[in-house]
């Protein structure tokens, strides 16, 4: 009944189906767009993920109190071979207008516009037990998977996009694009707000990191270290080392900045290093940012290395 308030609240289901062309029979409609979607989104809430756990939680009492209907005289709810139709109705538009539903709810969960939002963009393996649509196999994690794309509100931890995709580390044009669309979305609400994107270091594209560039969108990614980059910051990556051995201490970090251009860059860019001497060695990670305020260490540990949502 948590759920059935929230929904009623939120007004998610109707908000979803009102996206959704129905090209249906009217005729021989029996359960509407809302009421389907509904039924899919609280079971999987409650951890029926399947579409045929519907054949059986159809008939339960709860469920169906949840989803509008009577308990014991009310009509079932619809069964697995429904919500296989449906999930296989909408087209790329559709989906792409579902996607933008939860961005709006995202918005209209602040009460006024923020003056600056940091989005965390990032993966995660999603392990199928088959071949379904979409799933290939992926090297890094030795499984068949999918690799949905996340996008959190780092301030509240609010979820603001999902996008399933397939299991394989998507490319800078690809990144681009959902960027694209998600900002052209916010920006209907929140014209003036600073945005941020923060993400791994497979995010910071060029590509990616053009696009922000030319649409005043601020970004800070994880960068890998190449021997230029290294060269760098060898005399403050000399001094870290330096002081550990002096002091004889376990580790001790410092932070050093400096303008690099890569090769398949188009301008030089800000990087920090988070510099790490250990008994074991040395470890220098980098970051690149369009930032141009903020301490290295302010940049690295409080914005880019701020717990993950």
């Amino acid at each position: 009944m948590l759920l059935a308030l929230a929904d009623r609240q939120l007004g998610l289901a109707d908000r979803l189906a009102s996206v959704i062309p129905d090209r249906r029979d009217p005729s021989r409609v029996i359960h509407s767009l809302a009421d389907m979607l509904r039924a899919r989104i609280f079971a999987i809430a409650l951890g029926y993920e399947d579409g045929d756990d519907l054949d059986s939680l159809r008939h339960d009492p709860a469920l169906k109190l949840a989803c509008g209907r009577l308990p014991d005289s009310g009509a079932d709810l619809c069964s697995q071979p429904t919500i296989s139709r449906l999930e296989n109705t909408p087209r790329l538009r559709d989906v792409i207008r579902l996607g933008g539903v939860l961005v709006d709810l995202w918005c209209a969960s602040y009460a006024k516009p923020p003056t600056a939002v940091t989005l965390d963009i990032d993966d995660t393996v999603d392990v199928v037990h088959g071949h379904q649509q979409l799933s290939l196999f992926n090297a890094h994690y030795d499984e068949r998977c999918f690799l949905p794309l996340h996008i959190y509100d780092t301030e509240t931890s609010r979820p603001v996009a999902m996008i399933l995709r397939p299991g394989k580390t998507p490319t800078g044009v690809e990144i681009r694009g959902h960027l694209r669309r998600l900002v052209r979305r916010v920006r209907r609400h929140w014209p003036a707000t600073r945005l941020t994107i923060r993400g791994d270091g497979h995010y910071g594209r060029p590509e990616v990191m053009d696009w922000c560039d030319d649409n005043g969108i601020d970004y800070i990614f994880g960068l890998t270290g190449s021997k230029p980059l290294k060269a760098k910051v060898e005399t403050a990556a000399d001094a870290v080392r330096t002081h550990r051995a002096l002091e004889d201490k376990d580790a001790v970090r410092g932070f050093a900045e400096t303008s690099h251009k890569a090769g398949s860059w188009k301008r030089q860019r800000r990087v920090v290093a988070r510099i790490e001497a250990t008994r074991l060695g040395l470890d220098i990670r980098f970051v690149v940012t369009s930032l141009d305020i903020g301490t290295p260490e302010w940049l690295y540990e409080s914005l880019y290395c701020r717990p993950k949502t």
